[in-house]
């Protein structure tokens, strides 16, 4: 199970304190076995709480040099002696977990996401679709179109999954009627800056009012993003909700020029621009970025794709319940049996309407029977 940001903000303080408390960092990362290139590439100080988030920055761009980064702190002696080596034994055994599953799973066809709590159900095309994505270095833009409430916004879960094991980090503005350019560049600009700077290159007060202030801060963005340490998706949602007239489409179409001509000269470190709410009769992109464009469209789950979804899952991932049973018809026969009492009762949990979406609806009852499931 990944680390949450306040576990970090822990793995950072004790970096801070056991493992770079030093004069010479450099040299300690190395005695720590950390590797020489890795360690050479670090923009390292004479201050060891800039230089501890620095390395835990690096670090978290991969779950093996996650894993690596708090195997050498936890070994250090002054921990060792500490009650909180305890807990730096129980961030070691999960990340050693997420290790395993990143080796031997494929993460673009998970159907259990976020600690195994979010279920992604269906999408069997958008999972090759952002494989494609990911994998093609000569694509900078994907758009998800689809019907209203057919799950456009839900592929953000996918998403923010796949940059798990895949090393880049989405960075979502959800858009709407209100949303002017200015307000998302600024919103972008925060997602990129470096942490704990309040500094930007533009005046916000001029953003709404000129639109070569919000051309500049694009080509800032875009720019700080190439630049960063992390892999960034800039992940404008719910597309559709802008009004025809609003000086987003605008933004848009800056930000996929800026990002495909900072790919021309920085390849797969500039960001990756996702729409999602996207669809072919809205603002066309600039010409020279249509050849780089993956497409999805989202559709609604049906019965047959929620049977597909639990006879995988409960085969794949069996309760103590089914495992106790012997491997043939009988365990078959419970299996399918349980899947039918599943897809029953989401499917009239999900019908029974509210303020989400449908799929929202339908994945959140989902949710609901893989934990019933897992209490067997």
């Amino acid at each position: 199970m990944p680390l949450a940001e306040t576990e970090w903000d822990l793995v950072t303080l004790w970096v801070r304190e056991y493992l770079l408390d030093t004069t010479d960092p450099y040299t300690g990362l190395a005695q720590a076995g950390f590797p020489p290139d890795f360690v050479a590439a670090l923009p390292l100080t004479a201050v060891s709480g800039e230089n501890a988030r620095t390395l835990v920055r690096a670090s978290r761009r991969d779950i093996e040099r996650q894993l690596r980064l708090v195997e050498a702190v936890a070994a250090t002696d002054r921990l060792a002696v500490r009650p909180e080596v305890a807990k730096a034994h129980e961030f070691l055994e999960r990340l050693r977990e997420d290790v395993r599953v990143h080796a031997s799973q494929d993460s673009f066809r998970s159907l259990v996401l976020k600690n195994g709590t979010e279920a992604f159900i269906d999408r069997q095309g958008l999972r090759e679709t952002l494989r494609r994505f990911v994998q093609d270095p000569d694509t900078s833009v994907l758009m998800v179109d689809g019907e209203p409430d057919s799950g456009r916004s839900y592929t953000y879960r996918l998403i923010r999954h796949v940059g798990q094991h895949s090393g880049f980090r989405p960075a979502r503005v959800t858009l709407s009627p209100t949303s002017t350019a200015g307000r998302v560049v600024r919103r972008l600009a925060e997602y990129v800056a470096e942490p704990r700077s309040a500094a930007t290159p533009f005046d916000p007060a001029e953003l709404d009012d000129l639109l070569p202030s919000v051309e500049d801060a694009v080509h800032w963005v875009v720019r700080r993003a190439t630049d960063a340490e992390d892999t960034f998706w800039l992940v404008l949602d719910e597309c559709d909700k802008l009004d025809a007239g609003s000086d987003v489409w605008d933004l848009i179409g800056q930000l996929a020029l800026a990002i495909y001509e900072h790919a021309a000269v920085r390849g797969d470190q500039a960001p990756r621009l996702v729409l999602l709410g996207y669809g072919p009769t809205m603002r066309q992109l600039p010409y020279d970025v249509r050849g780089s464009v993956c497409r999805d469209t989202a559709r609604v789950a049906d019965r047959a794709d929620l049977r597909a979804f639990f006879e995988q899952y409960f085969r794949e991932c069996p309760s103590a319940a089914v495992s106790s049973l012997p491997a043939g018809p009988s365990r078959d026969a419970a299996v399918t049996a349980l899947v039918d009492v599943a897809v029953e009762e989401v499917l009239r949990a999900a019908e029974q309407g509210g303020g989400e979406s449908y799929m929202r609806r339908l994945c959140t009852a989902a949710e609901g029977a893989i934990r019933v499931y897992r209490g067997l």
